[in-house]
């Protein structure tokens, strides 16, 4: 079997608790959003993801009222809008910078990162939350910053995460042949399309803490546990 040259992970509910999205980072956003987009709205980066959204939600010459209405329920949806995960992690950026949280990540996940990158693995991202966004987090985590192990990171630009040609573009960019990388994600349907391409997969079963008996794929609580031959 190839060795492994190459690790792909998710944050989400793999190297981060879920309820750190949903119960810090969303509810900041949030409330910031409005304010944000009024008093911002003149950046050319800002004005770019605002032309995306009202092309996402089909609103043809949209209020900026309509837009923040639209964004505001996307949040509370869950949608993985790349226009809205670009606009949350410029706002997001203020509330690492200012200190008001500091990313939450597994120890097990801190550690094995860690080792890895010494070991010379070099280490990817690949989440719904946009580049910028996963820079942050990674660099301003309770186990410091961790930014500095990742050689590169991906997002919703480059795909869907439940589509296979996603993985083969990401494995075309990082110039590692599929069957050499592993993906670690805590759910099935993108570990299901990462093998589809020919990746290697594990699932994260972080809760509630019990692999599935029907397990599709390698099945780990902990990335102590991660074996670097998963199939």
């Amino acid at each position: 079997m190839p060795a492994i040259r190459a690790i792909l992970t998710d944050i989400e509910g793999t190297t981060s608790s879920i309820r750190f999205v949903k119960d810090v980072l969303f509810p900041f956003a949030r409330e910031r959003l409005p304010a944000f987009i009024v008093t911002h709205a003149d950046r050319a980066d800002v004005q770019h993801w605002l032309h995306e959204a009202a092309k996402e939600a089909g609103l043809v010459a949209a209020s900026e009222q309509e837009l923040i209405d639209r964004l505001v329920g996307w949040i509370d949806a869950d949608r993985k809008s790349t226009a809205l995960k670009a606009l949350q992690g410029m706002i997001w950026e203020d509330g690492y910078r200012d200190g008001a949280f500091r990313a939450h990540i597994y120890a097990d996940a801190a550690r094995a990162l860690r080792e890895w990158h010494a070991r010379g693995i070099p280490l990817y991202v690949y989440s719904s939350g946009s580049v910028p966004a996963q820079k942050l987090l990674f660099g301003h985590t309770e186990a410091g910053d961790l930014a500095p192990l990742f050689s590169g990171y991906f997002d919703t630009e480059t795909g869907g995460k439940r589509e296979a040609a996603s993985y083969a573009r990401i494995a075309a960019a990082i110039g590692v042949e599929p069957a050499s990388i592993l993906f670690l994600s805590d759910i099935v349907e993108e570990l299901d399309a990462a093998r589809a391409s020919g990746l290697k997969t594990t699932q994260l079963a972080r809760a509630p803490e019990t692999c599935p008996a029907d397990a599709r794929h390698a099945c780990v609580t902990t990335f102590d546990a991660i074996a670097l031959d998963a199939g």
